[in-house]
């Protein structure tokens, strides 16, 4: 993996949780809901970082 930061779902405006035990996190962004960090599954399954992190709003 190439030297690149980490994108934290957490402070993304796409993030949400979801109330499926098997699904429990979600990116609007993309429209998905997986287990592991959303982050993580558009980097495995593209090979780049997410392109659709925005901040959420303070």
């Amino acid at each position: 993996m190439k030297n690149e930061k980490r994108v934290n779902c957490f402070q993304c405006r796409y993030f949400y949780t979801t109330w499926e035990p098997s699904h429990p996190r979600g990116c609007k962004g993309y429209g998905f809901k997986t287990k592991a960090m959303p982050s993580m599954v558009v980097l495995q399954s593209s090979g780049s970082p997410c392109l659709k992190f925005s901040p959420k709003s303070k």
